[in-house]
């Protein structure tokens, strides 16, 4: 890398490493390095490089973090891009992971909550509530008809989560629901890293530049 290059990395770092709760400056400086480590072959490619696109990150979720449920993968890509532009760039990336891998329990909230409001209209309504849970459970039921246990499925996550009687779950609902009982966190499929994954990504970014 030149100096040159090192040189606006850190710069960059400096700046993102003031507004990301959670990591230190040395730790953006990887995240960044990472982050364009990923955008390079795009680059290369003579494109205009906007940041990493759905289909990138998507792969990035699935190879590093074994997701594989196509609609919640794409709630998190929505979940980092926050400006909406289709593209998450190295600030969303800086600051997406934070909360991915360290945030608090409260962010974590905001956080699925923004992955499961498909439509992003500020509430999950029965209807995301049973596309993603028929997503996320349709493997493991047999039952000929599995649509009918998923709308049972639905109507008690209703009854226990629906705090203020809509029919549908605000955020408001979501959060209050989840303080009451953790497990609630993920009730409509999983779009956090399990503990193994966290270890082996931070290990693998944060590892000495001298030592790759």
């Amino acid at each position: 890398m030149s100096s040159l290059n090192r040189k606006l990395i850190q710069n960059l770092a400096e700046t993102i490493s003031k507004q990301v709760k959670h990591f230190n400056k040395t730790e953006v400086e990887c995240l960044i390095r990472l982050f364009n480590g990923l955008m390079g072959d795009v680059a290369a490619s003579g494109r205009a490089v906007h940041g990493l696109d759905r289909g990138r990150f998507r792969s990035i979720l699935h190879n590093t973090f074994g997701m594989t449920d196509d609609m919640l993968m794409d709630g998190v890509f929505r979940a980092f891009d926050k400006d909406n532009d289709s593209f998450v760039s190295v600030r969303e990336w800086t600051e997406g992971l934070s909360v991915f891998l360290r945030g608090t329990l409260a962010e974590k909230i905001k956080y699925c909550f923004d992955v499961y409001d498909l439509n992003g209209d500020g509430f999950i309504s029965r209807e995301e509530m049973f596309h993603m849970l028929k997503n996320s459970l349709i493997r493991q039921l047999t039952e000929e008809d599995p649509d009918e246990g998923i709308k049972d499925l639905v109507e008690i996550t209703v009854k226990k989560m629906d705090h203020d009687h809509d029919g549908r779950l605000s955020f408001i609902d979501f959060e209050k629901a989840v303080k009451e009982e953790n497990l609630l966190l993920e009730a409509f499929g999983t779009c956090l890293p399990d503990a193994k994954s966290i270890l082996v990504f931070e290990q693998e970014a944060f590892q000495d530049p001298s030592e790759r």
